[in-house]
């Protein structure tokens, strides 16, 4: 049976659309943890079915009766990308889970070995409700705003789970949905350009490389058009310089969402730039130290993310999105209550290796093309990529806008400059070499552009 002709199903969607989206505006923090408390609680019942789970639990000795909230949650042993692959495909849902109506997915792959997994219907419908969350944040509609969306719509994407082969196709036949554009970012940028151009979206999100590209044909007119009133950036880190640039070409706003294919949409910029709130009634985050303890607010962390919902392959505790984030003291000056995450540092295997031991995230580096650039008030800069070779040489690839380069200062002092912060922050013990180039290859694995790339283990 179609699900969607199914009433207490259609009645759930009903309410997670009048409740659930709207909770971080009428919820108090302590509100928000006895939700996390039931729906975990729930969560490790459903996940004591999985026989990667049962088996993992059973040797820790836990029991689902032994978890009664958040509280308990260290007790629960991680779960990592490997196990998931180990497991993969039939250890990693029920017996009984229904294949015919939910959606295989695999993540990116940018370490070069994919994950796969199972969503169900309603995990997919919960993850376009995150995108009319932040919408909303934003002071967009759903229903009335145009919007361009450039994402991956191939099959065994998210997005195309969400997008393509869920809710929005039952509801574009009872409401037009003609203000919502879908467009498949591997298709050539000039096409791209141009039916955005047509469109006039009042809302653009897409990867920090798509909408660079973005920002380069609007700064030399060819997408006079392209006028959005906000632009949301996804999939990918989001540097300084990057942000700077598509907000200096289009004259608005880029703010960043945060998700992953196994933990779905897990945080949302902060409008009044304050951090990220995060879906705090979606997932449980942690930020750990070493040895695996809480890292107080304001200190990097290792991320680890509890799904709260949904059935297929459950995502508790699990350290595969390999981020390094920040939390933060929550703040709601905007009218969101939320847990809140200072900064996303990117992953954890692009951490840059100095030969004292210590490790820098790449947010300590990335920032440092935008540093000289406000220092001279120039952006001739379109992309950069910082390669560590090794655990004594990194490399900084740079692009230079043409149109710009003989405007300003001289290249030739930007680099310079840029060289010498990149001595000051990892140390004069690592040789720096930034090399102008003409262009910056996409990962094959990935098809983004890495910002940072370590080859050091």
């Amino acid at each position: 049976m179609n699900p969607f002709h199914n009433p207490i199903f259609l009645m759930r969607l009903l309410k997670s659309y009048i409740i659930d989206l709207n909770r971080l505006w009428h919820t108090t923090l302590e509100e928000l943890k006895r939700y996390q408390d039931k729906h975990l609680r729930k969560m490790v019942r459903y996940a004591y079915t999985v026989p990667l789970y049962h088996k993992k639990y059973r040797e820790y000795g836990i029991h689902p009766d032994n978890i009664k909230g958040v509280r308990d949650l260290k007790k629960l042993p991680f779960i990592t990308k490997q196990d998931l692959r180990d497991n993969y495909p039939d250890n990693i849902i029920p017996n009984d889970f229904d294949k015919k109506h939910g959606f295989l997915l695999s993540t990116s792959g940018s370490t070069g070995k994919p994950v796969f997994i199972y969503y169900d219907l309603f995990s997919a419908i919960k993850y376009v409700e995150g995108f009319v969350r932040m919408l909303k944040a934003y002071g967009g509609s759903w229903s009335k705003s145009k919007i361009v969306l450039i994402v991956d719509t191939k099959e065994g994407t998210i997005e195309n789970a969400a997008f393509q082969e869920s809710i929005l196709p039952f509801i574009s036949k009872f409401v037009k949905t003609d203000n919502i554009k879908y467009l498949y970012v591997g298709d050539p940028i000039d096409k791209l350009v141009n039916e955005v151009n047509d469109f006039k979206p009042d809302y653009l999100g897409s990867d920090p490389h798509m909408l660079r590209e973005f920002a380069v044909y609007k700064n030399n007119g060819k997408a006079d058009d392209i006028n959005p009133t906000l632009i949301f950036s996804s999939e990918a880190m989001i540097d300084k310089y990057t942000r700077q640039y598509i907000e200096k070409a289009f004259n608005t706003k880029v703010l960043d969402t945060y998700g992953a294919t196994e933990a779905g949409p897990i945080a949302f910029e902060c409008i009044h730039d304050n951090g990220y709130h995060v879906n705090s009634d979606f997932v449980i985050i942690e930020a750990l130290d070493d040895e695996n303890h809480d890292v107080p607010y304001d200190t990097p962390g290792k991320l680890v993310v509890t799904r709260l919902y949904g059935t297929g392959t459950p995502i508790i505790r699990y350290t595969g999105v390999e981020d390094i984030i920040t939390p933060m003291e929550p703040v709601s000056n905007c009218g969101i209550t939320s847990e809140m995450i200072r900064s996303i540092g990117g992953r954890s295997i692009e951490l840059i290796r100095l030969p004292n031991g210590e490790t820098l995230a790449p947010f300590h580096v990335t920032t440092i093309p935008a540093m000289v650039m406000d220092k001279y008030n120039s952006y001739k800069i379109k992309q950069f990529q910082i390669i560590q070779h090794t655990i004594d040489t990194i490399e900084i690839l740079v692009v230079i806008d043409e149109k710009l380069r003989n405007i300003g200062p001289p290249v030739e002092l930007l680099l310079k400059e840029i060289q010498e912060n990149f001595k000051r922050k990892v140390g004069a013990d690592i040789n720096i070499k930034v090399r102008e180039v003409s262009e910056i290859e996409k990962d094959v694995r990935s098809d983004y552009v890495r910002v940072v790339i370590s080859h050091v283990k």
